[in-house]
């Protein structure tokens, strides 16, 4: 790279580099991706050292002002994603500041902060981002601090489909309150088309506490490594690193060693990539009552960069049926003129385009509500039964609300405010860029019913399962998952949970582990209903058991028995084994359904240690809460 020469050569004519320093430092560097390059500026940071914060809400020696210290619980990225660009906002405004994993803050360091900015997303029905769960605890324990002095700010994250809407983020202010500590503005909700208020609320927030919080001297990228310090690249090596990484970064906590924050990626949901469809495959043999595709998409290579834990998200258009059915229930023709997004369409057009028929929101019952004067969806509004809410958004889309309670008369423009905009959905990427990298492959399940047996089609998988065949374009993009990935080591053992598409992420872990060579032992749980229509990718499995790429498997088919058999069940069956190999260092991993399967499993791995390593059952969550803390109990549920 002659750009990284001529840049370590001037550093060398500043007398910061002597000539085999700086020999040294082209070569390494010519070697360096960008995204290698923004780590090690990030790495160099924290070797550079800073001087310590005091007791007095973090502030520094000298010049520099107080440090905004940002924590973020996250998921799937999105929180993550607006600390990093709060921190980069207000070192642009000489702040001191720093973006920290809820997962990887010393909580201890709790009483010493004075200005906190806390960004959360929302998990499930209302649960924190589950690497934050211990955070969260700790603030609603008895060890919780006095917070009398700190200043602080929410920003919750959430998806308005779900009747606990932002709950984590509300908790958090509220919490935040009650334990002493002074707003410094109100609370900010964003929806799962977070980007443009959630920038807006940046540039608000870093406004107000550039007029609060005395101004650092000089400004300089804010870093975290858990212990108060606040370190600055040298100038030069800044700006050569920066050449080859393409942009500053912000550095943020991640396993317990500083770590930069990760590129802007090049393609996201508002601007997705093109791919084409390769094939599309159903999986379960003739018979089955399921309906789960392969998608193998063709990218271009260096395009999308994914790691095995990561998903990709699918931009879908509604079906035409449905977009009639919705048309015809307004008494609309269609061809009415309508605005949305600032831009116009025909109301058909928009309706299978841009705005969500398959999932209801609060919002949209309430607007719909009272137009139509529906007394029970009032009442049902009205009622604190969130749970009754949440069944009926499950059970029911827009057209079935439309049918139920019919408005004559109902203006087009009206009724499409009502609506969010369509959604990108999520998928596991069930392969390794490694093992092939301009290829990407989804295991996806055909939803055909709600969840009361009602026939309705899911947008995205109906959209892959009936419209995209080889030769089709798909808008996508990839969403990171840092709370799921494999570990460091390649040797290390695997331990895997998988039942249904929820094996798709653990396919890639295989191939990852194939392409590397490793020799760890793996061991994967595989679960679904019927062990000859629904054994999905049987010969793959079978040739990772003959390669030894695969040490073990079990497998659990529900209705090939008269007692239904479960993932849970094999786990049982195996406790001995698999307490030992957790004693001996595996990494456990849990994907799939969140609602039973997931709470299933995690209550027999604690039967498991309570039983076979002699614990209480206090004790026994003890050890898989520490394996959590660790990094080795990781679950992708949904």
């Amino acid at each position: 790279m002659e750009a990284s020469a001529t840049m370590t050569r001037m550093a060398g004519s500043a007398g910061l580099l002597d000539e085999a320093q700086s020999e040294t430092a082209s070569s390494l560097i010519s070697t360096l991706t960008p995204e290698q390059a923004l780590w090690l500026s990030g790495y160099l940071a924290g070797l550079a050292g800073s001087p310590p914060a005091s007791s007095n809400g973090g502030e520094h020696s000298g010049e520099a002002g107080p440090r905004v210290t940002v924590l973020y619980g996250t998921e799937t990225g999105n929180a993550e994603s607006v600390a990093c660009q709060f921190v980069e906002r207000a070192v642009e405004e000489g702040l001191q500041a720093r973006a920290v994993d809820m997962a990887d803050y010393r909580t201890k360091d709790l009483r010493d902060e004075g200005w906190l900015v806390l960004i959360s997303a929302t998990h499930g029905e209302g649960d924190p981002p589950e690497p934050a769960a211990g955070f969260f605890e700790y603030l609603w324990s008895r060890k919780a601090p006095d917070l009398e002095g700190a200043r602080f700010a929410v920003l919750a994250l959430g998806d308005s489909s779900y009747a606990y809407y932002c709950k984590a983020g509300r908790d958090l202010d509220e919490r935040f309150e009650e334990l002493g500590a002074q707003r410094i503005a109100d609370r900010e909700e964003c929806d799962v088309d977070f980007e443009e208020a959630s920038g807006a609320w940046v540039d608000a927030l870093v406004a107000r506490l550039k007029k609060e919080v005395p101004v650092a001297a000089p400004a300089g990228v804010g870093t975290g490594n858990g212990n108060g310090t606040a370190p600055k690249i040298p100038d030069a090596v800044g700006g050569l690193l920066q050449g080859v990484g393409g942009r500053a970064s912000a550095s943020v906590l991640g396993g317990g060693a500083l770590a930069t924050a990760p590129a802007k990626p090049k393609y996201t949901r508002r601007h997705p990539y093109r791919a084409e469809v390769l094939e599309n495959l159903r999986l379960n043999g003739r018979g089955s009552d399921k309906e789960t595709h392969h998608v193998e998409l063709l990218v271009e290579e260096g395009e999308l960069h994914f790691e095995p834990g990561d998903s990709l998200g699918i931009v879908p258009e509604n079906e035409e049926p449905l977009v009639e059915a919705v048309v015809e229930a307004l008494g609309l023709s269609g061809g009415e003129a309508v605005t949305v997004g600032g831009k116009e369409w025909a109301l058909a057009e928009a309706l299978r385009r841009e705005l969500e028929l398959t999932r209801l929101t609060p919002a949209f019952l309430r607007s719909y509500a009272e137009v139509a004067q529906a007394r029970e969806l009032k009442a049902l509004l009205s009622s604190e039964d969130l749970e009754a809410l949440n069944w009926y958004m499950t059970c029911n889309q827009v057209i079935d609300v439309l049918e139920s309670y019919p408005v004559e008369g109902l203006q087009a423009q009206v009724f499409v405010e009502m609506l969010r905009k369509l959604q990108p959905r999520l998928y596991s990427i069930a392969s390794s860029a490694k093992w092939m990298p301009d290829q990407i492959d989804l295991t996806v399940a055909i939803t055909r019913t709600t969840a009361d047996g009602k026939a309705r089609n899911g947008v995205a998988s109906s959209y892959l399962a009936e419209r995209r065949s080889p030769g089709d374009p798909l808008d996508v993009y990839v969403q990171r998952n840092k709370s799921f990935r494999m570990p460091t080591d390649p040797d290390a053992p695997i331990l895997m949970i998988g039942p249904g598409t929820g094996v798709a992420p653990f396919r890639a872990f295989l191939q990852e582990r194939e392409e590397h060579g490793a020799s760890g032992p793996t061991w994967l749980f595989f679960g679904e209903r019927r062990f000859r229509e629904d054994f999905l990718y049987q010969t793959e499995w079978q040739r990772f058991l003959e390669t030894g790429v695969l040490t073990r498997m079990d497998v659990a088919f529900s209705r090939d028995q008269a007692e239904k058999v479960y993932v849970q069940d094999r786990l049982r069956d195996r406790a001995a084994d698999v307490f030992e190999w957790l004693e001996d260092g595996a990494y456990l991993y849990v994907c799939g359904d969140a609602q039973a399967m997931a709470p299933d499993v995690h209550r027999t791995l604690v039967d498991v240690v309570r039983e076979e390593g002699s614990r209480s059952n206090e004790e026994a969550e003890a050890y898989l809460k520490e394996l959590q803390e660790e990094r080795r109990y990781q679950r992708d549920v949904y």
